[in-house]
């Protein structure tokens, strides 16, 4: 537990708290909406717990320059209705949107299903304000779209999990919104079909906004949750969304579905307006919410691979399975080899279950590192995944990092207790 919490109204208070922090050697978590799957908004070694929800002002919509200016406690998808409302798009959608905040994006790089063809959060970060932990503020990037004075040094702070400076106001790129989206939800009678029909897909040229994939387990878990009557057939399900002018999307959902159902589909669900795209992608939201109700505890993994490994991926996710005997899920972000793959664990408090738990996760993460992967696509470190990092970095990459964050913090108040621990 924290000393004391702090809620700053401004930069000026934020950079009064780390003045403060850095002259007494007190410790500073920065928190926002708390959403993360890994534990970074957690104190390990207690000291000010900095909660910038009370920061969560747009200051600016900009369509003429393209940009939005806001303090980093705005919830991520207030921001991208109010940009709607002006006909403009914040592309990136991670899946807590309704919950999580621009300044937690920023700090653990979010992704989100649209990532294919959009891109995840740095890609529209073009200014940040930034408190150090002397207390000093840094103003870095701006409105401009095209930037190159001096070194990137924004990108550093993109991803950095509260560990190099506290996020205070954040200028994002805009970009026209959308006129049309479809989508098509096809379901396969296996995963490596399904994943076959992925690469397909792009190989035809057709680019599409989202790329969803969803196998056995976790249809089986939703079928239960559900009802199988509200289920699609077979053991994996795609979901293909298409975005752009109305009568282009119009020529591609047609040639979609039909190409589909050529790669071998057993049902292809067509949803050529909005109202039936988020009937869809409801489904994928009940994906998390069927895998709650099995009453099995869910790590929660955001592995990434070579977008050619996919199927072995989740082979090899099956084999541990069957020689754990603990259930392991796999769906996600197809396009991008985003695959959240999840060891289902029974009894947490049970120590020989723990055990067995960690040691999946350590075979996971081992083949993962082995065949090219990344142990995070999206949630970031934190805690959770604190003890295979150096492994996954190797020596001189982690001492890089221990160099950035002793020059911009060498009391190491920021975040202690965390992977450069």
């Amino acid at each position: 537990m924290p000393q004391v919490v702090v809620y700053p109204d401004g930069s000026g208070d934020v950079s009064a708290v780390m003045k403060f922090a850095s002259v007494h050697d007190v410790p500073v978590t920065t928190r926002g909406t708390g959403t993360g799957h890994i534990g970074g908004c957690v104190p390990v070694n207690g000291g000010i717990s900095l909660s910038l929800k009370h920061l969560d002002q747009i200051i600016e919509i900009s369509p003429e320059d393209g940009v939005a200016v806001c303090q980093p406690g705005v919830i991520t998808g207030k921001l991208q209705d109010a940009v709607r409302s002006h006909g403009w798009y914040y592309p990136p959608d991670p899946a807590s949107l309704k919950e999580c905040c621009i300044g937690g994006n920023v700090a653990t790089n979010a992704g989100g299903p649209r990532c294919l063809k959009y891109g995840v959060t740095k890609q529209y970060i073009l200014g940040l304000e930034i408190v150090l932990a002397n207390g000093d503020i840094l103003r870095t990037g701006g409105r401009c779209h095209k930037n190159k004075q001096g070194f990137d040094l924004g990108a550093l702070f993109i991803g950095s999990e509260g560990m190099l400076g506290v996020i205070t106001e954040v200028t994002v790129r805009l970009i026209p919104h959308p006129k049309e989206r479809a989508m098509i939800g096809a379901a396969f009678s296996d995963f490596s079909q399904a994943v076959s029909a992925v690469q397909s897909i792009l190989n035809s040229g057709l680019l599409p906004s989202a790329l969803e994939v969803t196998d056995s387990f976790t249809m089986a878990a939703a079928r239960d949750y559900l009802g199988a009557e509200k289920m699609p057939p077979g053991n994996a399900y795609l979901m293909v969304e298409i975005d752009g002018q109305p009568e282009t999307v119009k020529r591609e959902l047609e040639k979609l579905e039909a190409y589909v159902k050529e790669l071998g589909s057993l049902r292809v669900d067509v949803a050529a307006n909005e109202e039936a795209c988020e009937a869809i992608w409801q489904l994928r939201r009940d994906f998390s919410y069927s895998l709650k109700a099995t009453g099995l505890r869910k790590l929660n993994q955001d592995v990434v691979v070579p977008r050619s490994k996919l199927v072995e991926l989740v082979e090899f996710a099956h084999s541990l399975q069957e020689e754990t005997g603990l259930a392991i899920a796999c769906f996600g972000h197809a396009g991008d080899g985003n695959i959240h793959t999840n060891v289902m664990v029974g009894d947490w408090e049970d120590p020989e279950v723990r055990a067995l738990a960690e040691k999946t996760l350590d075979r996971l993460f081992s083949w993962l590192m082995k065949e090219g992967g990344a142990v995070t696509g999206e949630h970031g470190v934190g805690l959770a995944k604190k003890r295979w990092l150096a492994q996954a970095l190797g020596e001189v990459s982690m001492q890089t990092h221990r160099s950035l964050k002793y020059a911009l913090d060498p009391k190491n108040i920021l975040n202690p207790g965390k992977f450069l621990d």
